[in-house]
């Protein structure tokens, strides 16, 4: 089967290592649950697409919003979102709402990932834009080109190893956890491959290994 990944996003998916949180969890399950099958990295609008021509049989990081049409397997990944701005902007960021008044660089399909509130906003605000590749935050945020980057804390960290020579990654940030953790599923074109890979996650978790792949990168488990 054709698995879709999206593209690096470390510690999730070192795209040109075979490794990472993601990775190794959705490999695992698929390895613990006996199918065959091969990665196709991505970026997610373009998985998007893939899928709905069936060009995929299986995609990462949706949920029932995102992809309402495909058959989703139980939660495996969760992401914490939040937003970020240089501190010394000083913004005053309390609600989803806020964040319509200033320039934003999000992750590709955020829109549809971070609840109605979030998509509300996106909509009422014309300086919003997503990123297919998320070290692009970054640069952004860094060299004043966007005034808030909305993602992952883990991920920008370790972007900011990739992009130091380009921008001052020691301008002092300030974080605003405006969005509840986001639990992720897979998306399958059909049930029955969806419930092997849910009894394959259970077998990751069964034996241990799930809880030593997300040891191996210092994140909480999703919600079973």
């Amino acid at each position: 089967m054709r698995v879709g990944l999206g593209t690096d996003k470390p510690p999730y998916i070192f795209e040109n290592q075979a490794r990472g949180l993601e990775y190794e969890v959705v490999t695992g399950a698929l390895t613990a649950a006996g199918l065959d099958f091969r990665v196709q990295h991505a970026p997610p609008e373009r998985l998007e697409r893939m899928f709905l021509a069936r060009q995929i049989d299986a995609l990462t990081t949706v949920t029932a919003r995102s992809n309402p049409d495909a058959h989703l397997s139980a939660p495996y990944l969760r992401y914490r979102n939040m937003a970020v701005a240089l501190a010394v902007r000083q913004l005053r960021l309390e609600t989803i709402a806020d964040l319509q008044h200033y320039s934003i660089s999000a992750f590709q399909r955020a829109r549809l990932l971070l609840g109605e509130e979030y998509y509300q906003m996106t909509l009422r605000n014309p300086r919003y834009r997503e990123e297919a590749r998320q070290i692009a935050r970054n640069r952004l945020l860094y060299s004043g080109r966007v005034e808030v980057a909305v993602g992952d804390p883990l991920i920008f960290a370790y972007l900011n190893e990739q992009v130091a020579e380009q921008v001052d990654t020691s301008q002092p940030l300030t974080w605003y956890p405006l969005f509840p953790p986001t639990d992720y599923q897979m998306g399958f074109q059909d049930a029955e491959t969806r419930d092997r890979f849910d009894a394959g996650l259970a077998r990751l978790r069964a034996s241990g290994e799930y809880q030593r792949i997300l040891d191996r990168y210092r994140v909480d488990a999703p919600a079973e």
